[in-house]
This record gives structure tokens, sequence and C-alpha cells, in this order.
């Protein structure tokens, strides 16, 4: 797959998420903002036409610039403009790993920072996206959960990064839209040559909602984001090459199904309580035979989709021969159609632990093949850049080891 040069075509300083008075259109949806639109003066039935149009613009076309829209009168864009924006995160700083993984930290409005990762192959381009800044949670080996819990991402700074992607990699059609769906009553509307553009082959083509945040502790803003992604009319990415990845939080796994419908993951690690416990204290409330009876009754989980667990390598913490067995046996009593990815644990600054050897990964995956489940080793990407599983994490604050301990306890009293 050709990958665009180390120059990143997104600059600093980029138009934030809310503009003054003016009113974001990204995140809301095509009923919001034909609501937005009769809020501003225009009657229903031109609202609706507009909203439908200026979806079209937002989510098919990539556009920032009402002037940009030529269906819509040119009479009315500057109307538009003074009233609404198109807004996109601003980009802080933007890496591009040796390997072609690229990292983004990006800010919001109100200054909180965030980051995304995109991660291309040879078949696939693939999008790691934050749901908050921080994180609910005190994974011990995830770098993010390091960090205080800020606030959740909204809708519109969820998707957000999936348009900043798409700029970034420019993948948005090419050409022009004039002659397609003008509006006839438009007497102003541009009339020059009949319309014509080209959607070039896409880079991004899958999303995992695996960034800095626990999806499920934001669900209304997540489901909003990824409804938004999936729609045929915008970007039109289909459920099957979406995966939400959670830690744990049983109650709003069944919801996530029925109301999201996309591929799941969970963030598993351990295959019995002490070490879970551990490694992921959200363990303490919500324990392995809950999360894996969760599992199975995952809406729509089959075994054309199933479901991926997440394994991180831990040396003598979780790697052993037994835990793969156990691991196995766990699989086969609740009658998941699963696989597991192993991940070997890439290292942050003050890491409690260390990756398993390359030997003991490959052993503890020979073990879980021969058992008839898939059991992939996941190729670490973008570590040069702090862009791997587990790295992410604002540079906005390094606290002492002490504060981290005071967080992750506080975040455990939050949980109960």
């Amino acid at each position: 797959m050709q990958i665009p040069g180390h120059i990143d075509p997104v600059t600093t300083g980029t138009v934030p998420l809310r503009g003054g008075n003016r009113i974001d259109l990204v995140g809301l949806t095509r009923d919001a903002i034909g609501g937005v639109l009769v809020e501003a003066g225009l009657d229903a039935k031109a609202a609706k036409l507009r909203a439908k149009q200026i979806w079209h613009w937002i989510y098919h076309r990539g556009v920032t610039d009402f002037e940009a829209m030529t269906d819509i009168a040119k009479t009315m864009r500057p109307w538009l403009t003074d009233r609404f924006i198109i807004g996109r995160p601003t980009v802080r700083e933007a890496q591009v790993s040796n390997d072609g993984t690229r990292k983004w930290l990006l800010a919001a409005a109100d200054g909180q920072e965030y980051e995304m990762v995109f991660i291309p192959d040879a078949d696939r381009g693939t999008l790691c996206v934050s749901s908050q800044v921080g994180c609910t949670l005190n994974c011990r080996f995830c770098h993010t959960g390091t960090m205080r819990l800020v606030r959740n991402l909204g809708a519109g700074e969820i998707v957000g990064q999936v348009l900043l992607a798409r700029d970034a990699l420019g993948e948005w059609p090419k050409g022009t839209m004039a002659g397609f769906g003008a509006d006839p009553e438009d007497e102003d509307a541009d009339e020059d040559a009949a319309g014509h553009y080209t959607a070039d082959g896409r880079m991004l083509t899958n999303i995992v909602m695996m960034g800095m945040g626990e999806p499920l502790y934001n669900f209304d803003e997540v489901k909003g984001a990824l409804k938004i992604v999936m729609d045929g009319d915008g970007l039109a990415l289909s459920k099957r090459r979406i995966t939400l990845s959670t830690s744990g939080v049983v109650p709003m796994m069944a919801r996530a199904g029925d109301e999201i419908g996309v591929n799941l993951a969970v963030s598993l690690h351990a295959v019995n309580k002490e070490v879970r416990d551990e490694i992921v204290p959200l363990n303490r409330k919500y324990g392995i035979e809950e999360l894996l009876q969760a599992c199975a009754d995952y809406p729509g989980a089959n075994n054309a989709r199933r479901i991926t667990f997440e394994y991180v390598m831990l040396k003598d913490k979780n790697d052993s021969d037994d835990d793969a067995r156990e691991l196995v046996r766990l699989i086969k009593q609740y009658k998941l159609p699963a696989k597991v990815n192993l991940i070997p644990f890439n290292p942050w600054p003050g890491a409690p632990y260390e990756c398993s050897t390359p030997e003991r990964v490959k052993a503890f995956s020979n073990l879980i093949f021969k058992a008839g489940i898939s059991a992939p080793v996941r190729t670490p990407r973008g570590r040069d850049i702090m862009a791997a599983c587990g790295q992410l994490k604002s540079a906005a604050t390094r606290p002492t080891r002490a504060e981290l301990d005071r967080i992750a306890e506080e975040k455990q009293a939050a949980l109960g």
C-alpha cells in the first residue's frame, strides 16, 4: 500500500470544534442539522433540503468551507458561514513511525489533548480512535491508564478524528459536484459543466475504538459517532469493519451489540481472578465469569463475526502454558465464537512489566492454535513514536509514581 510521505499535509492550527458563537455541524445527525438551520431562520422544508446537501458535503466530500458547496445558492453560502462551522480537531503534533504508522496529538477547542493512530497494512488501513481524554480505568500495563479521566469526547470530536485522518490521507473524492442534486429553485446555484468526480481507493478501511478511554463509559457519544461513520450516504464504513474494544463494562455490552452492532473486542489479558484483578482492576467489579457470559450473549456474535480477546503478553505474569490451557478451557466452556490476539507488551517509561520473550509468546500461541482457536501474534507497530497498543497518552501531564498510585486508588474507589 502506498504510504504518503513523512511530511504530514495536516498542519497545526486547524479550525477548532467550536467556532465562538457559530455552531459546529460535525457530529450532528441530519435531523439535528435541520433543526439548527430552522433555529437560525430557515423554514422546515428548506432546512430539510439544506441538511441533506450539507451532510453530503461534510461526510462524502470532506468539505470544510461552505463556499465549496456548489449545489447551494451562492447567496446562502455566506449566511451559513456566519452561523456555522465544519470543524476539525487542532493538530498539536503529527508523527510518522519508521514502519509507516502515524500518530496525531490532537486538541479540542477547550485545549484538552488526545491521540489517534493510523496503522497501514498491505490490504487495509486501520484508524485507532479515542473516546475520552484520559481514561476512566487504570489497567496497569496501559500508559493511558496512568492518566486521570478529564472528560468524555463528544460525537463530533470522535467523528472529527475520522475526518481528519481522511484529510491527511488525501482520500476524499476528487472533482466537482456541479449539476449533481442542485436545487432547481435556486436560480443562482452553480451552472457550469456537468458534474464529475472520482472516489479514489480508500487507505482508511477499518476503525477500532481502541484509542484513549473506555468506549462503553461514553456510550451515547460513541454510538452517535459510529452511526454517522456507518451512514451509507456519508463515510459509509461497514459495521463489519468497525471494532469496539472494552475492558469489560458488562452492563453496556448487550446494548452495544443491539444499538451499535459493530465487532466486539474484549481486553481480557488474564485467565484468573488474582492476576486480572491486578492488571485490569475493573475485574473486581465485573469478574471473568460474568464477562465471558456477556460475551456469549453478545448480539450478532457467530463464527463469521467472532469476538476478539486481546491478551497482552507480560513476562512471568500471564504467559505460562497453564494460562494458555485455561484460556482455551474458558473459551470452550462458554462456547464462544472467538479468536485471541496476542499482543507483545509495548513498554513505556515507568511501566511495571516486561514483555514475554518471543519464544514464550510463540509457545503460548501454538497451544491455543492446537486447540482449534486462532491466536495470531500482533506485530508491534509504531513503538518508536509511542503509538503502539497501550502506549497512547497525552504528553501534557507527567505524574510522579506516588501520584500514579493515588490516581489508581481514586479510579478504583469511583468504580466501586
